[in-house]
Order: C-alpha cells, then sequence, then structure tokens
C-alpha cells in the first residue's frame, strides 16, 4: 500500500490531489479506465463527495443518495488487480482493499461504460 503524505492524492497515486483525482471531481477530465474511476471514487468517499460519486454511478444501480458515516476515517487504498477496463474495453472490474481505521473493505467492483465515460455498476465483496 502507498504511503501517504498531505501532499499526495487519497487515492494513492504519488500525485497531488489536484493534479490527480481533483480533476475528475471538478469535471476537468473524465476517469481514462475503470482503475482510474475507482481510485476516483475511493478519493470521493474519503472527501465525502456524494455530487461525484452520484455523477459515476451507473443509472441503473444509483442510489437516492449517499449517506456517509461520520466515524468513518479511510486510512489507504490497494489496487490487488483489475479485469479489462482499459480505454478499449466497454467493462471492467477493480479489486482492492481499502483500508480504515479498525479494519478494512475488500471487493471487486464492475464498471462499465454509458455515453463513454467510466461508471461504478455495482460490487461483490470478497473474504
Amino acid at each position: 500500500m502507498a504511503v501517504m503524505t498531505s501532499r499526495t492524492c487519497p487515492c494513492g497515486l504519488p500525485e497531488p490531489y489536484a493534479k490527480c483525482c481533483g480533476r475528475f471531481h471538478r469535471g476537468e477530465a473524465a476517469a481514462p479506465t475503470a482503475e482510474r474511476l475507482m481510485r476516483s471514487r475511493y478519493c470521493a468517499f474519503v472527501r465525502e463527495d456524494d455530487g461525484y460519486l452520484l455523477r459515476t454511478w451507473h443509472p441503473r444501480t444509483r442510489p437516492a443518495r449517499v449517506d456517509f458515516d461520520p466515524g468513518m476515517r479511510w486510512t489507504g487504498l490497494e489496487i490487488l488487480g483489475t479485469g479489462q477496463g482499459s480505454a478499449f474495453h466497454s467493462t471492467g472490474t477493480v479489486t482492492f482493499r481499502a483500508s480504515y481505521r479498525g479494519g478494512s473493505l475488500y471487493e471487486r467492483s464492475r464498471f462499465e461504460r454509458v455515453d463513454g465515460a467510466w461508471v461504478y455498476v455495482d460490487g461483490e465483496f470478497l473474504e
């Protein structure tokens, strides 16, 4: 898992937030791969950016709202594997572990393109 400093993006890549996930959150660019969308969505959970999360959720599975747990403190993201999800694919998966104070979430998420943009469809919790 990448070590984060106050200058790196919460998604774990060694770039400042503004140049990394911030540009996706602000709508200046779209995530080019399913993995980058996964990273940007994790970062949106860290920052409690419900607007971005809802915009990048597949219309078929999108909830009416995102409820954040006020006690949740995300501490890191580890990408464990990807399946398809590149610029040449229309679907993809990302397997990851998202750590928080007191535990972690292990999931395989599914992504699809809608009107050319990657969106989150759903996920399967893994043990």
